[in-house]
């Protein structure tokens, strides 16, 4: 029969191997986070008729708003992007979700859109950053 020492040694180092997964997926966590937050993305942009978004908040075409890709829209309500075109650059704010863009496409207001390229031009490419 193990003696009481015996058990609690045994335990503590079960205890230890059990903590030690749940530190270290913290730790990935967090390290993904901050990498999305630094993370540029490049895709497609057009220009849509903003109204009552994804996030719940009517917008009109005159603010500077965005439609992410269901890639990138989880969690970033709210957030605003930066948008780069040919040195021009355009800052917009999430407010829904572009069902249809690839992962790094994104679907902006004209006022946005015009701001980066010529209307008659309707699909370009970019590169953006979570602000």
């Amino acid at each position: 029969m193990p003696s009481f020492a015996q058990i609690l040694i045994a335990l503590g180092a079960a205890g230890g191997a059990l903590a030690a997964p749940f530190a270290n997926t913290t730790a990935a966590a967090v390290t993904t986070e901050q990498r999305s937050a630094a993370q540029t993305f490049t895709g497609d942009i057009t220009y849509y008729q903003p109204g009552l978004g994804a996030c719940g908040e009517t917008s009109s075409d005159s603010e500077t708003v965005v439609a992410l890709s269901p890639a990138q829209y989880d969690g970033n309500c709210g957030k605003t992007i930066t948008i780069t075109k040919d040195g021009k650059t355009a800052t917009a704010k999430v407010v829904d979700k572009c069902p249809s863009c690839a992962s790094g496409a994104i679907d902006v207001s004209s006022t946005v859109f015009q701001s980066l390229a010529d209307m008659s031009v309707g699909r370009t490419q970019v590169s953006w950053s979570f602000n």
